[in-house]
C-alpha cells in the first residue's frame, strides 16, 4: 500500500508543478457548479447529496482544451454512501494530461449473472450443481449484493505529435470488501447459491473480498474541439492493463479497453445540431477477473453508458457498447436551450452458459433537455430519461454531455 500512495503522491506533484508553472503566466480560475442530488431507485431508495462540477483552462484558450472534473457526495435512505471524483486535466498547450477516477462506495447493487438477453441469470435460475446430481434452489430475480468499494485510477499521457496523439501509463486499484450476497443461503437443503458466489468459488476467489491492482499502457487520439460538449472531431482510447499478483491482485489477469467517439454537424450555421457516436469494448484477455471487476455496463470512467439501465445490469467476460445521439437547439436563434434523442445497444458474454457476443443485444432509448450554464466553455446542465428492456428505466441529472 505504501507504493500505491507514493504513486498517487507522484501524480499529485506532477499536477501541482504544472499548475504552478502555468500560474506564472496566467491565473487559473476554477468555477464550481454545485448541483443538488435528489433521486430514488429500488436499489438505493431515496438519494440526496451534492454533485460539484467544474470546467477550467490551464493554458491559452487557442491551444489548450478545457479541463473538467465531476464529483458527488451522496447518501441514501438504505444507509449507502457514494463518493466520486472523476476528471481530465489538460496542461498548457495540451502537451500532457491526467485522467483520474476516484470512488469510495458503501453501497448495494443487484446483479443478474453474466451475459445479456433473457438468459442473463440462466444458471442461477436453473440452480447450480453443488454435488453430483444435486442443484441449488433457482433464483429468478435480481441478486442484491452489499459491498464496500474503493477505486483509485490515475493515468498520465504525454502528447507525441501535433495532431492529438498521446501515449502514457497508468496505475489502477480496485478493492471490493465486506461483500454480502443478500440471497445467498448455504445452510439449507438444497442451498440457495448466487451467481457471484458460484463464480468466486469456481475461480478460487474469496467471495467476501478481492483486490485488483495493475498497470496500464495507453494510446489516446483526441481532435475534439471541446472536451465537455464537442461539435466536431474524434476521440479514440486504447488501454491495455496487466493486473499481476505481485502488485496486490488476487489473481493475474489482463484486460483491453478500446473506445471511439466522433461527431458530425447537420447544419453549418447551428453547430449544436449534430449527430454524436460512441462505441467501446472491454475484454478480459487472460487470467481471471473477480466477479465485480468483470466488464460491465455503466462502469466507464464517468459512468455514463447504458442510459435506461441500472449500473452493472449486464456483465460478462467481454462487453460491447454503442450509442448514437442527436443533439439539437430548441430555439430559433439562441443556444440556451437544447434537447437530445438517444439510442444505445450492448452485448455481453457468459462463457459458462454458452452466451457468446451478439447472441443477445439489449437496447436502450430516451430523450433529454439541455440548459447552457456557460456558453463559452459549453457547460450544459443535462436532464435525461431512458428506457431499456425488461421494464428497466431511469432518470439522469448531470453536467456536461454524456460523451
Amino acid at each position: 500500500m505504501k507504493a500505491i500512495f507514493l504513486l498517487i503522491l507522484c501524480f499529485f506533484n506532477i499536477f501541482i508543478y504544472a499548475q504552478n508553472k502555468e500560474q506564472e503566466k496566467k491565473s487559473v480560475r476554477i468555477k464550481i457548479v454545485w448541483l443538488p442530488v435528489l433521486a430514488s431507485s429500488p436499489a438505493n431508495g431515496f438519494m440526496y447529496g451534492v454533485a460539484p462540477s467544474s470546467n477550467w483552462l490551464m493554458g491559452d484558450e487557442s491551444n489548450t482544451s478545457y479541463s473538467n472534473a465531476l464529483g458527488s457526495i451522496v447518501f441514501t435512505t438504505k444507509s449507502q454512501f457514494l463518493f466520486t471524483f472523476k476528471g481530465t486535466m489538460f496542461f498548457s498547450g495540451n502537451k500532457s494530461l491526467i485522467m483520474q477516477d476516484i470512488r469510495y462506495f458503501k453501497t448495494s447493487q443487484p446483479t443478474f449473472g453474466l451475459g445479456t438477453g433473457p438468459s442473463t441469470s440462466k444458471l442461477a435460475s436453473n440452480g447450480f450443481e453443488y454435488e453430483d446430481g444435486n442443484y441449488s434452489t433457482g433464483i429468478d430475480e435480481g441478486q442484491m449484493m452489499k459491498f464496500n468499494f474503493l477505486r483509485i485510477h490515475e493515468t498520465y499521457l504525454k502528447r507525441i505529435d501535433k495532431r492529438g496523439l498521446y501515449a502514457g501509463i497508468g496505475y489502477h486499484l480496485d478493492i471490493h470488501q465486506k461483500i454480502e450476497d443478500q440471497l445467498l443461503v448455504l445452510d439449507t437443503v438444497p442451498p440457495v447459491i448466487t451467481s457471484s458466489y458460484a463464480y468466486a468459488v469456481k475461480n478460487g476467489f474469496n467471495p467476501k473480498k478481492y483486490t485488483l491492482s495493475g498497470l496500464s499502457a495507453n494510446i489516446l487520439y483526441d481532435t475534439r474541439d471541446n472536451t465537455v460538449s464537442p461539435y466536431k472531431g474524434m476521440y479514440g482510447l486504447v488501454t491495455f492493463k496487466f493486473n499481476p499478483e505481485f502488485l496486490g491482485s488476487d489473481k493475474n489477469s489482463s484486460t483491453l479497453w478500446a473506445e471511439y467517439r466522433t461527431y458530425f454537424s447537420l447544419k453549418k450555421d447551428r453547430p449544436k445540431n449534430l449527430l454524436a457516436f460512441w462505441a467501446y469494448g472491454n475484454f478480459e484477455l487472460g487470467g481471471t477477473l473477480p466477479y465485480l471487476d468483470l466488464p460491465a455496463l455503466g462502469w466507464d470512467q464517468f459512468g455514463r453508458s447504458g442510459r435506461g439501465y441500472p449500473q452493472g445490469r449486464f456483465r460478462g467476460q467481454e462487453i460491447l457498447y454503442s450509442e448514437v445521439e442527436w443533439r439539437f437547439p430548441l430555439q430559433k436563434t439562441k443556444e440556451k436551450w437544447g434537447a437530445v434523442l438517444f439510442l444505445n445497444a450492448n452485448s455481453a458474454t457468459n462463457n459458462d452458459a454458452g452466451i457468446g457476443m451478439f447472441k443477445y443485444i439489449n437496447t436502450g432509448y430516451g430523450a433529454g433537455v439541455r440548459f447552457s450554464l456557460n456558453e463559452k466553455s459549453r457547460t450544459n446542465l443535462c436532464l435525461d430519461y431512458g428506457f431499456g428492456n425488461y421494464g428497466a428505466h431511469g432518470f439522469y441529472l448531470s453536467v456536461n454531455e454524456v460523451f
